[in-house]
């Protein structure tokens, strides 16, 4: 199986692993994912809304979706 992050140097830097991780995540097309996702769930909701309006109200689910993401990375008790 190919490696999805890439060839990994023998030494690299953390904003190297960064870098390398961030492109992985971005090359599985999360954010792609995510939009649909919330497409989808808002025409269940028979709920039309203007752009402005529908660009806000995703921009506030992903920032809730990321801060949830990051108190769970943040938990202790949750493997990583």
């Amino acid at each position: 199986m190919q490696n999805p992050f890439g060839s990994q140097p023998d030494s690299g830097s953390y904003v190297d692993l960064r870098k390398r991780l961030f492109q992985g995540v971005q090359s599985a097309n999360i954010n792609e994912q995510i939009i649909e996702i919330m497409k989808a769930a808002l025409e269940a909701q028979h709920v039309v809304l203007s752009r402005p309006e529908r660009k806000r109200l995703f921009s506030q689910i992903v920032k809730s979706v990321s801060e949830d993401l990051t108190k769970k990375i943040d938990d202790d008790s949750i493997p990583v």
